[in-house]
């Protein structure tokens, strides 16, 4: 059973990913029935002022002898291309011999890397460090389309909030959906999030002023029920097809059918968030031919069903 806690701080600290520790497994509710959580703050050198990515300092009580019989390792994120602490790297080696779970927040996954236990294993980071990752560890299966990857006793995460999913589901894992449940209602976060969830941030609207595309995107948005042709909005932004098309991937970063889909997939996150409609409902509304065809390009973009989604984040029923 999970009751002790060691993360590992190595300068300079992420502020938000060490929160993300401290807040899971730090706090006490046991007034709520949650089990207390014996968290120690580790270093290389207690006592010794570490300095935050921040400007602000903080003061690891234990050394590393502390992580010797703790049930979990955590690792906040840090830099990813450093010397990394060959002490840090032997606690890590030796926790996994014992079986203890080893938890990286972000790019603390290099520091999990480098101990030499993703070898041959799948593992996540923050997406914009994924491929460095795989040039400085290319044994590892790196992949930056999911919250986070489980293999074994070893979890890693990818960017700062998907920490916080790995930590319950670690915590769901071995206390059961109530107790994480009542952690993540006191952080006032969804209490599930699969790991297989893409590292999907929406995206707002693009400033296009140039060229009509800001008129076109924003046309785009208001009628996203329509049949939306490319010729179509060619037109409207006074250009060829061709022209249209190749300036609009210049501009604005994709084909004009895919930012259309992506589009679609947001409106259709927020009418499952916020409405007790249908999915073939939400998907009319949102200019998907069918359910069948929404449930596929949701699933592509989103990692989960429209009805995982609805089950997980829906309000309208609550």
């Amino acid at each position: 059973m999970l009751r002790s806690v060691a993360v590992i701080l190595q300068e300079p600290v992420a502020a938000f990913e060490y929160g993300v520790i401290c807040e899971v497994f730090g706090v006490d509710r046991t007034d709520e029935g949650v089990p207390r959580f014996d968290l120690r703050v580790c270093a290389v050198n207690p006592g010794t002022p570490l300095n935050f990515t921040t400007g602000a300092q903080v003061i690891p009580q234990y050394g590393l002898d502390a992580c010797a019989d703790a049930d979990l390792i955590a690792i906040p994120a840090g830099q990813v291309r450093a010397d990394f602490n060959e002490q840090v790297l032997d606690v890590l080696r030796a926790a996994d011999a014992r079986g203890a779970y080893i938890l990286s927040v972000c790019t603390g996954s290099f520091v999990v890397a480098a101990a030499g236990l993703l070898d041959g294993l799948s593992a996540s980071t923050h997406w914009r460090y994924g491929k460095e990752m795989s040039e400085l560890f290319p044994h590892v299966q790196v992949n930056t389309d999911v919250l986070y990857v489980e293999e074994d006793n070893i979890i890693t995460s990818a960017g700062t909030a998907a920490g916080i999913d790995a930590s319950l589901h670690l915590v769901r894992k071995e206390h059961g959906p109530t107790i994480a449940n009542k952690i993540a209602r006191r952080m006032v976060v969804p209490p599930q999030r699969e790991g297989g969830q893409r590292q999907f941030v929406k995206a707002p609207v693009p400033v296009c002023d140039t060229d009509g595309f800001g008129e076109v995107l924003g046309w785009m948005l208001q009628n996203l029920s329509a049949d939306i042709a490319i010729a179509d909005l060619a037109t409207r932004a006074h250009m060829s097809s061709r022209t249209f098309a190749r300036r609009f991937a210049d501009e604005v970063g994709t084909s004009p059918l895919r930012w259309l889909t992506e589009q679609r997939v947001l409106a259709a996150q927020s009418l499952l968030e916020t409405t007790d409609l249908g999915i073939e409902e939400v998907a009319r509304q949102v200019g998907f031919s069918s359910a069948t065809l929404l449930r596929h390009h949701f699933a592509a973009i989103v990692g989960i069903t429209p009805t995982a989604f609805r089950t997980r984040f829906g309000t309208a029923a609550s």
